[in-house]
């Protein structure tokens, strides 16, 4: 038997009407029937309230523990005696209902912490997967079995320890996490005693005792409730004894019989209502049927002014219990009732809807993730969020690879982004560059790196974007006294930010601007990830590890990541293919030299596989020292979850093909060789002005102007023996 679907909505997170249909509350077909001495008793039923802070935990605990798994989950609620002759007390979820990690497999409940105005009582949730999977749910099965575990918390003596559990509820549920919508169904399993229970009284507390009596009881009812060892206890006993009444644990029900005296079961009473009592009351009376075989028992239904006992509003029920003989047989297991009724008094779900009521940067923020944390369900379960969150990229360079780039990013979680830039938003560039518009072109053009950072904050308001604008000093472009200072503050500001990012991504328009991130890359032992472009070429790239970090001085790394595994040469960085320094490559350049003239497709080809490749890198073991892996076939596997870790990615558009290439450092590198590192270690900014105004010092620095002109000098001698003769042809 499955549901009918969820039959009313609404904005609120509160459940339960203050109206009540008594007759409907008695679950069991039965109607007020007088009799000369008594009347069948009616029970309040229970009324559910869920705080807005649970459906945000529930959603977080089924994107990132529960998934696809569909298993019962222990969960929490809280109530306290009503306190109120207008207002009953509901059983509240709020955010701690349920547990930090609800990782296990068990509904038994977990520990929580209770106090007189928050008495948990245990639960189980079961949450669907789809919105058809809920409203198929089993709902007579699933609420049976609770029932039954009821039934055996009485039998076995567990209820009568931990009282509380006779008040064990049920809740299913189906989350729409694209919509913030919830549906949800509560059962309050109560054991259905057949004949029903019958009352021959059911009279305020003030008129069924004297003034002496009524004292004694508000007295053992406050030491009861000022007690932090019993206050959440919402069952116990009142026994009067000479001249005094004692508040007791019902497990005492037996022993205080023995003493002499007479005993009243006690329960903390959500109802309101002056002529019937609440919905915990009939499993304690199934309890006092089973357990204590009594037929005849005095409750007092506990309700609160102002923290003490309510003489007016609470009640004492003279009960009469049937004889249950078949209760005795082995095997029984009573019916359960309890589905929880909607404002409307049908037996249907409800259903909550909370994206009207969202903060709309936190909607924006918790549906950025969703793809990602849905990614970890099935097809991705080793997805490191924790780390991509965490991680702060550099991107220099805000032009056609900076902006995809940096959409790519925030697509995988990434959410700390700064940009470096020297230029401003023109307007050529929205239709190429996808973090601008027009708007950013006029009054002169807005800063590239604060349009940038801006935009990203419109599509994630949560994300960490800045921008930092200046330029990079490059080789070739010499240095005139008067900009020394300027040229060094900025030098010293990128050696900064390099220092600060993990991941720094070499995205700039020309080749030299490479350079000086290049080499403090190296020196800080950095990941770097270089994307260039030509008309319809692009090389993706990885940089290899710095050459100093055998020595254990590289920042951020940890001693598994500190050196190039033995047997391994180090991976080559941009400039290691290169026989000659980097030079003023802007110089006597005609218009269509100085733009990036591309095919407009290249660029987010490139940015994309920049970033799967740094996406790839901060999920190996190894980090910035992890060896390039060859070229698959498309038919084979990888070993790793993201597939293969390459050096270099070169495409070749035109073809429509691209290849996967490994090179290794070369060690007169002018950017990353150990030659080169230590001089800047050694002279700072002095050696990086001498660079930027010496074309050959790095040449001559790094022996590759001895090389060049070793080579120059060197003679060929062609072997002929492989030249076919007349006779051999």
């Amino acid at each position: 038997m499955g549901i009918t679907g969820p039959s009313e909505s609404g904005p609120s997170t509160t459940s339960g009407s203050h109206e009540l249909d008594l007759e409907e509350a008695a679950g069991d077909g039965g109607v007020k029937e007088k009799t000369s001495t008594s009347s069948k008793l009616m029970f309040a039923p229970w009324q559910s309230a869920v705080d807005e802070g649970f459906w945000h935990q529930l959603a977080s605990f089924k994107l990132e523990t529960q998934r696809l798994a569909e298993h019962p989950v222990p969960v929490s609620g809280f109530f306290a005696p009503c306190s109120h002759p207008q207002v009953p007390s509901h059983l509240q979820l709020m955010e701690e209902s349920l547990p930090t990690d609800p990782g296990g497999h068990s509904s038994e409940s977990f520990a929580v912490q209770g106090n007189r105005n928050k008495c948990p009582v245990p639960g189980t949730l079961y949450n669907s997967n789809t919105l058809e999977g809920f409203t198929g749910l089993d709902t007579p099965s699933l609420l049976k079995i609770t029932t039954q575990q009821i039934w055996e918390d009485i039998q076995s003596g567990r209820a009568e320890e931990t009282s509380n559990l006779l008040n064990r509820f049920l809740l299913i549920s189906f989350a729409d996490l694209k919509k913030w919508s919830f549906y949800y169904w509560f059962a309050f399993p109560a054991v259905v005693i057949t004949p029903p229970v019958t009352s021959s009284s059911c009279r305020p507390v003030s008129e069924a005792f004297d003034e002496k009596e009524s004292t004694a009881i508000r007295e053992a009812c406050s030491e009861w409730r000022g007690t932090p060892a019993t206050a959440s206890s919402c069952f116990f006993l009142l026994h009067f004894t000479s001249g005094a009444v004692i508040a007791r644990p019902i497990k005492d029900w037996k022993l205080a019989q023995e003493e002499g005296g007479k005993v009243i079961a006690a329960f903390y009473d959500p109802c309101n209502i002056s002529t019937n009592p609440g919905w915990p009351l009939r499993n304690l009376l199934a309890l006092a049927a089973a357990r204590w075989e009594v037929k005849d028992l005095r409750v007092l239904c506990y309700r609160e002014k102002r923290g003490f006992i309510d003489p007016q509003l609470s009640l004492i029920v003279d009960v009469q219990l049937p004889e249950l003989p078949e209760w005795k047989a082995p095997g029984f297991l009573p019916k359960g009732v309890g589905w929880e009724l909607n404002t409307r008094g049908k037996a249907r779900p409800r259903s909550v809807h909370l994206a009207a009521s969202m903060d709309p940067e936190r909607m924006a923020n918790e549906a950025a993730d969703l793809n990602l944390k849905l990614m970890r369900w099935r097809l991705l379960p080793s997805l490191d969020l924790p780390t991509l969150s965490s991680t702060k990229c550099l991107l220099l360079g805000a032009g056609t690879l900076g902006c995809q780039v940096a959409r790519g990013l925030l697509a995988w979680g990434i959410r700390h982004i700064t940009f470096v830039d020297y230029g401003k938003v023109a307007m050529s560039n929205p239709c190429r560059q996808s973090l601008y518009n027009v708007e950013d072109c006029l009054n002169g053009g807005k800063l590239k790196v604060d349009a940038a950072a801006d935009s990203l904050k419109r599509i994630i308001p949560g994300v960490k974007a800045s921008g930092v604008y200046m330029s990079i000093p490059m080789p070739g472009h010499s240095v005139s006294p008067g900009e020394v200072d300027k040229v060094v503050a900025d030098a010293s500001r990128l050696k900064e930010l390099v220092d600060e990012h993990d991941v720094v991504f070499l995205l700039t328009d020309t080749r030299e601007s490479r350079w000086l991130p290049t080499l403090l890359c190296a020196e800080a032992n950095k990941v770097a990830v270089n994307a260039a472009l030509g008309f319809d070429t692009y090389l993706v790239m990885r940089h290899g590890a710095g050459p100093l970090s055998n020595q254990g001085e590289a920042s951020g790394t940890t001693e598994a990541e500190s050196s190039v595994q033995p047997g391994r040469s180090r991976l080559g960085c941009y400039f290691c293919n290169d026989v000659v320094a980097p030079l003023d490559s802007t110089a006597n350049r005609t218009l269509d030299q100085q733009c990036t003239v591309t095919r407009p497709g290249l660029a987010p080809i490139a940015a994309a596989l920049a970033v799967e490749l740094a996406v790839n890198l901060l999920h190996h073991p190894l980090r910035i020292n992890a060896p390039a892996d060859s070229a698959l076939s498309v038919t084979d596997n990888s070993t790793e979850p993201l597939g293969i870790l390459p050096h270099q990615v070169r495409g070749f558009v035109a073809h429509f093909s691209q290849m996967v290439v490994v090179g290794s450092a070369f060690d007169k590198c002018t950017a990353c060789s150990s030659i080169v590192v230590e001089e800047f270690r050694k002279r700072g900014m002095e050696f990086v002005l001498e660079v930027l105004n010496r074309p050959n010092y790095l040449e001559d620095l790094t022996g590759l102007t001895e090389m060049v002109a070793a080579t120059q000098g060197m003679s060929l001698d062609w072997d002929d023996e492989g030249e076919f003769t007349d006779e051999e042809s």
